[in-house]
């Protein structure tokens, strides 16, 4: 029986560390048509976003009490983040906002939705500068079935198709 609850405890606690140590970001790019807008949400976890905020601003920032630090990690999502059409045409992404909300940074970004495409290329290399073992899942809503991207590694560029 101690054993066992010894081993529970063991779990528990690397389960909990692990959470802290989860380095992973999620996008959704929604081709909204009502709008004629592509639209970018990216999700951060607050906890690693304050971390790497001390590596990319420097060790006084603070996301909570300085609009400026969070408008400026926003700023440094935008550089990370772009798109291109198939032939590499690129799509100005503008940048729309940030906000907290409770455990989460947001980021959105949006373009407009090029004439015809049948593809996009997208890079997403937010926080994969400041840790090699940065995950960044990418989905695209409103053109056919929902279809995911995931950079990790040496990802660069990656290309998603969509249905005709």
């Amino acid at each position: 029986m101690k054993a066992w609850l010894t081993a529970s405890l063991l779990l528990l606690l690397s389960g909990h560390a692990a959470a802290h140590q989860l380095k992973a970001a999620m996008t959704t790019v929604l081709i909204n048509e009502r709008s004629g807008n592509l639209e970018l949400m990216h999700r951060f976890y607050l906890h690693d976003t304050e971390h790497a905020v001390e590596s990319l601003l420097g060790g006084h920032a603070d996301l909570f009490k300085s609009a400026k630090d969070r408008e400026n990690f926003a700023k440094y999502v935008n550089r990370k983040v772009a798109l291109q059409l198939a032939d590499k045409t690129p799509l100005k992404l503008s940048l729309v906002g940030q906000e907290i909300d409770g455990k989460f940074f947001w980021v959105y970004q949006e373009t407009k939705i090029p004439a015809k495409f049948s593809a996009l290329r997208m890079q997403q290399g937010a926080l994969r500068d400041v840790w090699s073992e940065q995950v960044n899942m990418v989905n695209f809503e409103g053109k056919g079935k929902v279809k995911t991207l995931h950079f990790n590694g040496d990802d660069d560029w990656l290309t998603v198709h969509f249905d005709n």
